[in-house]
C-alpha cells in the first residue's frame, strides 16, 4: 500500500489538480477575510498560510477515504504530505503563469460545459440553475468566485496537454524493444509517460527559477 501511496506522490501533479477541481468547496469562498501572510510567491502570485492550510486538509482527507484507517500519521510523516501538498499548489501557480504568458484561453462554452455536466448540479440526468446557484450559496462561493476558479483548473489542465502534447516517442527510444507488437505497444505507452513526465517536471522547473519562487517552508513544519 506505501508502494501505492508513494507513487500517488510521486506523480502527485496529475492527482492535485484533480482533488482540487473537485474540491473547490469547502467554504473557500470571498466571504472569507484574505490573510496577508504567504508561504509561497510565485513571481506575482501568492499562496497564503490559509489557502495552504485549507487544501492540505482538502488533501488529507481525500487519503483517508480512500485508505480510511491505513492512513496514520506515521504514514502520512513518510509520504512527506505536507511538502507535496505545497510542492502541488506552486506546480498549479507555475502553469497558471505560463497559460497566461501564452494567451491560452478557456472559452466560455468550455466553462458553460464542464459545469453544466457536473453531478452535484444535476437532478435526473439535467442540469439545474437553481441547484447550482442554491450549492454555492451554501458553500459562501460566488458564481463569479466559482466560475473563476473552474475557467483557472481548466486553463492549468489545458497547458499540461499542450506540454505533454510536444512529447513523442522516436526510433532511437524504440531499439531495444521486443519485435512482439502488443509488448511493444505496451512499452511505448511506459516511454511516452515517463518522458511527459520528465518534460513536464522540466518545464515546471525552468519556470521556478524564472519566475524566482520564493518558500517559507518553516510555515508548515
Amino acid at each position: 500500500m506505501l508502494k501505492t501511496m508513494r507513487k500517488h506522490a510521486k506523480y502527485f501533479y496529475v492527482l492535485f489538480f484533480i482533488v482540487i477541481l473537485t474540491f473547490i468547496f469547502w467554504g473557500v469562498g470571498p466571504l472569507d477575510k484574505p490573510t496577508e501572510v504567504s508561504i509561497a510567491e510565485i513571481g506575482k502570485e501568492r499562496i497564503s498560510v490559509e489557502e495552504y492550510w485549507r487544501t492540505y486538509e482538502r488533501v488529507r482527507d481525500f487519503y483517508r477515504q480512500i485508505y480510511k484507517e491505513q492512513f496514520t500519521p506515521e504514514m502520512e510523516d513518510k509520504l512527506k504530505l505536507k511538502e507535496v501538498v505545497l510542492d502541488g499548489m506552486i506546480e498549479e501557480k507555475v502553469l497558471l503563469i505560463a497559460s497566461n504568458e501564452i494567451g491560452l484561453k478557456v472559452i466560455d462554452q468550455e466553462l458553460q460545459d464542464t459545469i453544466t455536466t457536473d453531478p452535484r448540479f444535476m437532478r435526473d440526468g439535467v442540469f439545474k440553475k437553481d441547484v447550482y446557484l442554491k450549492t454555492l450559496q451554501l458553500n459562501r462561493l460566488t458564481p463569479e468566485y466559482f466560475e473563476n476558479s473552474v475557467r483557472q483548473q481548466l486553463a492549468v489542465q489545458k497547458m499540461k496537454r499542450l506540454i505533454m502534447s510536444s512529447v513523442d516517442i522516436s526510433k532511437f527510444d524504440l531499439i531495444n524493444i521486443a519485435r512482439d507488437e502488443k509488448k511493444m505497444n505496451e512499452m511505448k505507452q511506459v516511454l511516452l509517460s515517463q518522458k511527459r513526465d520528465k518534460v513536464m517536471k522540466a518545464y515546471i522547473e525552468n519556470m521556478k527559477l524564472k519566475l524566482n519562487v520564493k518558500i517559507n517552508k518553516d510555515l508548515i513544519s
